[in-house]
């Protein structure tokens, strides 16, 4: 049982009638059973291939948030754990107005090996911390990982065997804060952040209440409004699987933007866990999957231009040091090739 810090009280949800995306739910609570196994399987091969993000219930976890501080060496080089001070980018050219998106990044234990200065409050409660992430990956991860592998006729293992807790990969708990803006600046601005794809696996968001996420559905391009559910976490597929998967699951484009006019003189808050494969983990597309051969998905970006396939750590780090970039993303710098074969881009 994960210890518990006591309750927070959270904003109250929007009363605006957005344009809410419909999403599937998956409720682990049928998991138990080969049969519920198959029925969420199919759940979920549908969800990340058509939406992307989805829903996850009674997945026996609960959910708690705290704010932290301190910043890392290497932030230009695609270095990311611990602080991440807002400001950093211009989200309006005309106004000049810059992010007020704070971050606090905690690594997985066998990257806590590595030295990094934390404040007290995180090496006061680092068991609790780690003891929190590995329930995620027993809970929540685990098993979408054997469902994935299930729905693309896999052994039920191959996904959990190279998303092992214990083996070095970049996973990380994610505290995060956008501040608030005042009136007139929000009347400025369009987004908080602007739109992106995850360079993981699955992202895991715990539950928040101040509207702001948004996804762009794969079919249409149209931009949708994500709901928050009660006791349920929000989890997108991410760059990783669309890899592994020869673009069979597709990464999930989303931003966040400005909230409803009851909830802009509130900061928004989350609490986020950042699945990654093991770091030696290349991401060539998956050959032993009956479903890709026989859909056609055989080969990702990197192998159809004949270029050298990245390992998990090396994807990792030339995106995050794309990302990290500091100042406006012009025209001219909205797409990169940030890795021979593959070309990022940032959305509207």
């Amino acid at each position: 049982m994960v210890a518990q810090f006591g309750s927070f009280d959270y904003v109250p949800e929007t009363k605006e009638n957005l344009d809410w995306a419909e999403l599937l739910t998956l409720d682990f609570s049928l998991y138990s059973t080969a049969e519920g196994r198959k029925q969420l399987a199919d759940r979920l091969i549908y969800a990340v291939r058509e939406k992307g993000f989805f829903y996850v219930k009674n997945f026996n976890i609960s959910q708690e948030r705290e704010k932290l501080k301190y910043k890392p060496e290497g932030l230009e080089q695609g270095k990311f754990n611990g602080y991440v001070p807002a400001g950093r980018r211009v989200i309006d050219t005309e106004s000049g107005l810059r992010d007020r998106v704070e971050i606090y990044n905690i690594p997985s234990a066998i990257q806590r090996r590595l030295p990094q200065v934390h404040p007290p409050v995180v090496e006061e409660n680092i068991k609790v911390v780690e003891e929190f992430a590995r329930s995620l990956h027993s809970e929540v991860l685990d098993p979408l990982f054997v469902l994935l592998a299930i729905a693309l006729e896999l052994p039920e293992d191959h996904f959990t065997n190279i998303h092992r807790y214990e083996v070095k990969s970049e996973d990380h708990l994610r505290y995060m804060k956008y501040s608030k803006y005042t009136p007139e600046e929000s009347a400025k601005l369009k987004t908080w952040s602007y739109g992106h794809t995850d360079l993981g696996s699955f992202t895991l968001l715990f539950r928040q209440p101040v509207a702001g996420l948004q996804i762009r559905y794969h079919s249409t391009n149209e931009w949708k409004w994500v709901k928050p559910q009660d006791a349920t976490l929000t989890v997108n597929a991410c760059d990783a699987l669309q890899f592994l998967t020869g673009g069979y699951v597709k990464s999930t484009v989303h931003r966040v933007a400005v909230p409803p006019p009851d909830q802009r003189h509130v900061d928004r808050l989350g609490l986020l866990y950042f699945s990654r494969p093991h770091n030696d983990v290349v991401l060539s597309t998956v050959k032993e999957s009956p479903v890709l051969q026989r859909e056609g998905y055989t080969q990702n970006e990197f192998e159809k231009s004949g270029n050298k396939v990245p390992t998990m750590e090396e994807w990792t780090f030339a995106k995050q040091s794309w990302q990290r970039q500091k100042g406006y993303r012009g025209p001219e710098d909205r797409t990169a090739t940030i890795l021979p074969g593959f070309k990022e881009q940032i959305y509207a």
